[in-house]
């Protein structure tokens, strides 16, 4: 068991949290059976940044997000450069985090794995000042996951035959975007794209690897840059990364980077943001942080990385 304070930050509106309806209490009665002395914040009713400048300020060594990815990242963007450590209960949809840092998946199976906490450093990225774990991206893709949004818990046949309209409709009148993209160590240029990613690190290739990183801390960014996707391109893509086999498509390229501008002619932009929709001002300025967040991992994996168990 660990003697150590956990302050626990629950967003009860997260895909899996409501799904199997976990409260305060329920969570509560997890941390108590494994013998943790935990904090838990299931307050929704204030702010995020309230509950998390909470958190911060708590004498907590390991702060926990009980939530999604979007929770996570907001909390993952507070905890840099502080003393504390970041733990993960994954309670989202698709828990792209934990899977890279491969935590248990299920809740009371990542609770269990809190009493012997150890931790590892690994990299963040930024985009204009704000913090993120995955990947910032821009163009084509973020409209059809603002469409996909709209019909989240509305899983009705009808519901999916309209959503594939929609996508076939998208692709077929999608216009490419004219975007300069100024990288720190190489030459500044403009392209006509489709979609563009920046990630922290680099996703891997390999059966089962669908947008997974098996390193997070490589201390660099990769941009991707999709310059068409018509409806062949998207099945030709998808059943690619399905195989493992997407990085030949000859309509994507990447490359290696440590900071990078991207401009367009828009003041605003819609980009996702590590899954969540949002807008941001343009020019984007993106930075890697090689390994300024340290999270806790199960014993097994800090014993293969050579990492410290914490304190």
């Amino acid at each position: 068991m660990t003697s150590q304070r956990f302050y626990v930050l629950l967003n009860e509106n997260s895909g899996t949290a409501h799904a199997l309806g976990v409260t305060r209490e329920t969570l509560g009665e997890l941390f108590e059976k494994n013998g943790l002395d935990a904090r838990i914040d299931a307050d929704c009713s204030r702010s995020m940044d309230e509950r998390i400048a909470d958190a911060v300020s708590s004498d907590a060594e390991i702060v926990v997000a009980a939530g999604g990815d979007g929770t996570i990242t907001a909390l993952a963007g507070a905890l840099v450069g502080s003393e504390k450590h970041l733990a993960i209960l994954p309670l989202g949809t698709f828990n792209a985090v934990a899977k890279d840092l491969h935590l248990p998946l299920d809740l009371p199976g990542a609770v269990a794995a809190l009493t012997h906490p150890s931790s590892q450093r690994i990299d963040v990225a930024d985009v204009n000042g704000r913090v993120f774990l995955q990947k910032v991206v821009i163009g084509l893709i973020p409209s059809l996951a603002a469409g996909r949004e709209h019909l989240r818990g509305r899983e009705t046949l009808p519901v999916k035959i309209a959503f594939m309209r929609f996508l076939f409709r998208r692709l077929a009148r999608a216009r490419r975007l004219a975007v300069v993209i100024d990288p720190s160590d190489g030459e500044r240029r403009v392209e006509r794209i489709q979609a563009l990613a920046v990630a922290c690190n680099a996703y891997d290739e390999g059966l089962g690897k669908f947008f997974a990183r098996e390193s997070l801390d490589r201390g660099t960014l990769t941009l991707y840059i999709l310059k068409h996707l018509r409806a062949r391109d998207f099945f030709r893509l998808a059943t690619g990364m399905m195989l493992g086999r997407w990085r030949d498509h000859e309509a994507l390229s990447m490359e290696s980077i440590q900071q990078i501008t991207i401009d367009t002619r828009k003041p605003l932009i819609k980009v996702m943001f590590d899954g969540e929709i949002e807008t941001f001002q343009t020019p984007l300025t993106f930075t890697i942080r090689p390994k300024a967040l340290s999270v806790i991992v199960p014993a097994e994996v800090s014993a293969e990385t050579e990492t410290v168990v914490a304190a």
